[in-house]
């Protein structure tokens, strides 16, 4: 039972970047997906959550407009695509599935710099 988030990087302000997250272990559909990130000496923080089916979304307001969380249930991944980056979203990014047990993933780095 695991979480791999991948798709991390160094990228210039105003650019873009789709993280991943592939699970196993559990059955994908049905349980809500979920985007956190964390910033150096900083609280984990919600950026994005999405239903079991994929047709409702909600974001932080500090990503709406920018962001957009999707799912893949035949491919048991969540993404995150991440345009106009800004350099206060630089941070871990970590996905979440309420799955009892389920441990947090290693997370992808996200680097907003010129």
């Amino acid at each position: 039972v695991q979480l791999v988030e991948s798709g991390g990087g160094l990228v210039q302000p105003g650019g873009s970047l789709r993280l991943s997250c592939a699970a196993s272990g559990f059955t994908f559909s049905s349980y809500v997906m979920s985007w956190y990130r964390q910033a150096p000496g900083k609280e984990r923080e919600l950026v994005a959550r999405i239903n079991k089916s994929g047709s409702s979304t909600n974001y932080a307001d500090s990503v709406k407009g920018r962001f957009t969380i999707s799912r893949d249930n035949a491919k048991n991944t969540v993404y995150l695509q991440m345009n106009s980056l800004k350099p206060e979203d630089t941070a871990v990014y970590y996905c979440y599935a309420p799955v009892p047990s389920l441990p947090w993933g290693q997370g992808t780095q996200v680097t907003v710099s010129s």
